[in-house]
C-alpha cells in the first residue's frame, strides 16, 4: 500500500509540527527564566495591574537609590525579602547594595540614571538606561545599561542581573545605543 500526501497536507502537517515545538519551546524558555537562580519566583502575572506596578517599583527602587542617593529609601520601599546578586563585582544582600551605591555616589555625586524604557514579563522587570556623570567608569559619552529585575508576588525586588558598556565615539548606522 502506497501513501501518497498532497503538499497542502504536508504544508499543513510541517505548519502544526512548527507551531507545537515553537509554542513548547516558549514554555521551557519562561520557565526557565522565572526559575533561573530563583528561590521564591511568582510565575507570570496575568494582569496588566501587575505588570506596571513591577515596572513602576523597579524604575522607582533604581532611581531612588542613585539619583536620589537614597539606597535605604530605595530597599525600604521596594526591596523584598532577600536580594540575590548576579554581577560578579558586587556581594548579595540589601546592606552590600546600599553600601554599593552609597559608596559609588559618594565617589561621583554627580551621578545619574536616565531610565530610556522598560519592558516587564512575568515576574521580570527589564530596564535600558544611559547613565551619566561617573567620569571615567562611564566614559565621556556616558554609559549604556541593562538590569533586569526579579520582583516577588508583592512586587518587591529580589534579584538583579545587569549588563553594561560606554557608549560609543561613532556609529555607522547613525543610530543611539540607547
Amino acid at each position: 500500500m502506497k501513501i501518497v500526501i498532497t503538499s497542502r497536507v504536508a504544508t499543513a502537517i510541517a505548519a502544526t509540527a512548527v507551531a507545537l515545538s515553537v509554542s513548547l519551546g516558549l514554555v521551557v524558555i519562561q520557565q526557565g527564566a522565572a526559575g533561573a537562580g530563583s528561590h521564591d519566583s511568582n510565575g507570570c502575572p496575568q494582569s496588566r495591574q501587575q505588570l506596571e506596578r513591577n515596572k513602576h517599583n523597579a524604575v522607582a527602587y533604581y532611581t531612588t537609590a542613585f539619583n536620589d542617593k537614597n539606597p535605604e529609601l530605595a530597599v525600604e520601599l521596594y526591596g523584598g525579602d532577600e536580594y540575590i546578586q548576579h554581577n560578579p563585582l558586587a556581594d548579595n544582600g540589601f546592606d552590600a547594595f546600599i553600601a554599593f551605591v552609597n559608596s559609588f555616589t559618594t565617589a561621583f555625586p554627580d551621578v545619574h540614571i536616565e531610565i530610556v524604557r522598560v519592558i516587564a514579563e512575568c515576574d521580570l522587570v527589564v530596564t535600558h538606561a544611559v547613565a551619566t556623570g561617573a567620569l571615567p567608569v562611564y566614559g565621556p559619552n556616558g554609559f549604556k545599561l541593562v538590569d533586569i529585575f526579579r520582583l516577588d508576588r508583592h512586587g518587591k525586588i529580589v534579584e538583579h542581573w545587569d549588563v553594561g558598556a560606554q557608549i560609543s565615539d561613532t556609529s555607522v548606522n547613525g543610530n543611539p545605543e540607547v
